[in-house]
């Protein structure tokens, strides 16, 4: 794509760590255009890890989560004012203070936001928090530092598991209710996730596996009360945090003839986004949660991820995309996340998702320092480590060069053999 340098503008739709990144990235491949980044939130782009760990601890104040800016954008801000609309056949975009910009090259970086609780008048009650953005951390904070009597988490994954390590580092009662059998079973499988399991169990945390909250009592003054579990009993709790996973953003783009719904904006594997035909537009390419890509890792699956390293490299990548170059590059790089819990540090390369075995390769869980390596029809797809992060390179090159598994090996700190292990994903999604 080649327009004029001087007369081009590029537009950045979504104000957080990708479109940031994909900004810089712009200008780094020499873009000297006009350039705009819109941001639905008001604050400038901040770093989101920290919200569901630090910030609630209140070792790190939520406006100190500030991203710094690697090079002089010369962008214009529009914060505070999120896109509505997008006509692709003017190439204008629509923001929801009923202005419009003209673009000649598109960043879709969006995002996600909470899935909020199912019923919404339940979801509004005084002490029913969820936590996605600076002002979430914010006021659970605040919630958790005028000592609430219990904290109640409904939702076992990352986030809920943080912000359970979180109300146990402040000594707050907390109980975290969970419908798989172990937290983290849908990205970990049961077999590791009864490990983390047990290390907040070890912590104090009511751990409530295989339960489910059926709906939330107002104390009749307009806060939360208790929660009443499926199948008969209740917890009481003045806080509740929903940790029940992300929705994208991709409601602006109704209409726009890309193709795109609440699991993600499709892309083609050089990142362009599709329309409902499966064609690419060129002046278009999406970055980071809300992007669904074929990964070639993974032999092309659609994926969208939700990974703190994934948006910097994607957006790069789109950045330099949308610069005209790498026109016929897939974006592969390998996936990345990490998450500490209870002191402990759990670090990942590479997808579980659809995984058939499992082998302990490093360090022993007995000890609570561990590699687990997961495989899929005789080849190596992922690696998550728990505090044993120091091998977890070697591992990551044997995804990326699709290795055999499980491996064969008599490399240092092995077990004397690798029995292969069923992951334990449960069968059944959560609701």
């Amino acid at each position: 794509m080649t327009d004029a340098a001087s007369s081009a503008h590029a537009v950045m739709v979504g104000a957080s760590l990708a479109g940031l990144r994909g900004a810089e990235a712009l200008r780094r491949a020499g873009f000297a255009g006009r350039l705009t980044i819109v941001g639905a939130e008001p604050h400038p782009p901040y770093d989101r890890p920290p919200l569901s760990k630090h910030v609630l601890t209140g070792e790190v104040p939520a406006e100190a989560t500030r991203l710094p800016g690697l090079l002089a954008l010369d962008a214009e801000w529009r914060l505070g004012c999120a896109a509505s609309g997008l006509d692709r056949a003017s190439r204008t975009l629509r923001l929801a203070d009923g202005t419009e910009l003209s673009y000649d090259r598109l960043l879709v970086a969006t995002g996600t936001r909470a899935r909020p609780w199912p019923n919404p008048h339940e979801g509004r009650l005084g002490g029913v928090h969820t936590i996605r953005d600076r002002d979430d951390a914010a006021s659970l904070r605040a919630a958790l530092a005028a000592r609430p009597r219990r904290v109640l988490i409904i939702g076992g994954g990352f986030i809920g598991c943080e912000v359970a390590s979180a109300c146990r580092s402040l000594d707050l009662p907390v109980t975290l209710v969970e419908p798989s059998p172990t937290p983290l079973a849908r990205v970990l499988g049961t077999h590791l996730g009864s490990v983390v399991g047990a290390l907040h169990e070890s912590r104090g945390v009511d751990l409530r596996s295989g339960a489910e909250v059926e709906w939330l009592e107002d104390d009749g003054a307009g806060r939360v009360a208790r929660a009443h579990l499926a199948g008969g009993g209740s917890v009481e709790a003045d806080i509740v945090v929903v940790a029940l996973g992300a929705v994208r953003n991709t409601d602006w783009l109704a209409g726009s003839g890309l193709s795109a719904d609440p699991g993600g904006l499709d892309c083609d594997e050089r990142g362009y986004a599709l329309d409902e035909a499966g064609r690419p537009d060129t002046r278009i390419a999406a970055a980071g949660d809300v992007a669904r890509f074929p990964h070639p890792l993974y032999d092309g699956r659609r994926v969208s991820l939700e990974h703190w390293g994934h948006a910097v490299e994607q957006a790069e990548h789109a950045g330099r995309l949308l610069a005209g170059h790498e026109a016929a590059a897939p974006y592969a790089a390998l996936p990345t996340f990490w998450s500490t819990q209870g002191g402990i540090n759990i670090k990942s390369v590479g997808l579980t998702q659809g995984a058939d075995g499992l082998a302990i390769v490093q360090g022993s869980p007995a000890e609570g320092r561990f590699l687990a390596l997961y495989g899929r029809e005789g080849r190596c797809i992922a690696a998550v480590s728990v505090d044993c992060a120091r091998w977890l390179p070697a591992y990551a090159a044997m995804i990326v060069a699709r290795a055999p598994f499980p491996p064969i090996r008599q490399g240092t700190d092995q077990p004397g053999h690798l029995p292969v292990l069923p992951p334990g994903f449960p069968e059944k999604p959560r609701r």
